[in-house]
């Protein structure tokens, strides 16, 4: 037997314990922490049990709901009617003929003919130079023309007497042929000095500046008193045709075989020009001609309108929205723009049964023509298609078209206080009668309203 081994005695409760003894307290404490942890999660079970079947029915009679209330739409019907192929381009008005006066003498400037702004005619006055300069270098050129001509006439007779003498051989041959030579070189002289006279005149004309075409002046320039020159390059003034006049815009490629087929056809392409914002027409032309090649920088072919321009409202270099008529479909199926869904089966649109469903209907689309849109295929004329609430639809769903509210000036009668709101004839009467409250009278037959006529006496 082990000496190791300590005996205690029977009774004593001082005897230390053994290494085994912590055990069961620390078995306790365990077990109550897994017991907690189990009281939780049942706990948070029975919560999430107790909150679901709360939830879970009332979604799925929301989702019911959805599904079997119709829901309210607007809807329009499938016609037929025209649809214009319009091309809408930016342009720039452009006038058919500008001229910048110039001066084609140097002089000073004496006399202005015109006011800023004035509308002017070909051939009115301008201009005046001072033309005293040039009237002494005309009477100088006849001078010498005068003095030319005489030498040429006195050497002209010379000659026919040397040829007669040369036929009698009275002379030598020789002096008759240098004075034929003498001949030649005055009537040179005699040109030259005509020259001189018709550049002086021409000077003379150039003094007196007219108008070379119609059309509108621009701001003077020159104020009269200056020096001008013929190497002024702002000139004097600057005209403008304004009637008619042009836009130019360019069109894509893609759109030019159209255009020159209709030309060619003898057809008249009008054009209305729009103010910048795309508001305001300011007017109505037809389309001249295209280009005679095409921008390779940006694929596109510039085309000339032209517009009478009769009230002005078109001005050179003037941005405007050009909007020209290529064509115009006639009779062909349209349906309102709202109605095109576009989505993942392409473009669509939701069609309304006679069971009152709607079915997704794809489209295949034409041109645009204000609010419709022409269809190729995939509508007839009579469908009912919907343009208003197509957020929240799909394919089956039951919808509902609300009929139009009766308006509140109608159920008054019509009429309007000076306010503009609905109220009561100034007579107090209706134009349908009131309804009537319960257990009262009904009301008495008009007959026409004879017999509230102040020359009919009571009824008996």
């Amino acid at each position: 037997m082990d000496d190791r081994v300590e005996l205690t005695e029977p009774g004593d409760d001082s005897a230390p314990l053994s290494p085994e003894s912590p055990l069961p307290r620390r078995s306790r404490v365990r077990s109550l922490v897994i017991l907690g942890i189990l009281l939780v999660a049942f706990l948070a079970a029975g919560g999430y049990w107790w909150t679901r079947p709360a939830s879970q029915p009332a979604g799925r009679r929301s989702n019911l709901g959805f599904q079997s209330a119709p829901q309210p739409v607007g809807a329009a019907t499938v016609d037929k009617g025209d649809i214009r192929i319009v091309l809408n381009e930016l342009g720039t008005v452009t006038s058919l003929d500008t001229v910048t006066v110039l001066t084609q003498i140097n002089g000073q400037l004496t006399e202005v003919g015109f006011k800023e702004g004035q509308i002017v005619k070909k051939g009115d006055f301008l201009a005046q130079i001072d033309p005293r300069p040039y009237q002494v270098a005309l009477e100088q050129a006849q001078g010498q023309l005068a003095h030319d001509q005489g030498l040429l006439l006195q050497a002209q007779t010379d000659l026919k007497r040397y040829q007669t003498l040369g036929r009698q051989d009275s002379i030598a041959q020789q002096q008759v042929d240098d004075q034929r030579f003498l001949v030649a070189q005055y009537t040179g002289s005699v040109q030259s000095d005509q020259g001189q006279v018709d550049s002086a005149k021409l000077n003379l004309t150039y003094c007196h500046i007219v108008s070379p075409i119609d059309g509108q002046v621009g701001l003077r320039q020159v104020d009269p008193g200056n020096y001008v020159q013929t190497s002024t390059a702002s000139g004097l003034v600057v005209i403008t045709q304004m009637q008619p006049i042009s836009v130019i815009f360019s069109v894509p490629e893609d759109n030019l075989p159209d255009i020159p087929r209709r030309l060619h056809a003898g057809a008249t392409l009008s054009v209305d020009a729009y103010d910048r914002a795309n508001l305001h027409k300011l007017a109505s032309g037809q389309l001249a001609t295209p280009d005679n090649q095409i921008d390779t920088t940006t694929g596109t072919v510039k085309l000339r309108a032209i517009f009478a321009n009769q009230d002005g409202l078109l001005y050179p270099n003037q941005f405007v929205n050009a909007a020209l008529l290529v064509d115009t479909m006639h009779d062909t199926v349209r349906v309102p723009v709202p109605a095109v869904q576009r989505g993942e089966p392409g473009t669509f649109a939701y069609v309304i049964g006679a069971d009152g469903t709607v079915s997704v209907r794809p489209l295949t689309l034409g041109p645009a023509d204000g609010g419709y849109v022409a269809v190729l295929s995939g509508l007839q004329p009579g469908e009912r298609v919907v343009t208003d609430g197509t957020d929240r639809l799909r394919d089956g769903a039951a919808v509902t078209v609300p009929a139009p509210a009766q308006s509140q000036s109608e159920q008054h009668g019509g009429w309007q206080d000076r306010h503009g709101q609905p109220g009561q004839r100034p007579d107090g009467q209706h134009r349908h009668p009131p309804p009537a409250s319960p257990g009262s009278p009904p009301p008495p037959a008009s007959g026409g309203g004879d017999d509230n006529r102040p020359d009919r006496g009571p009824a008996p």
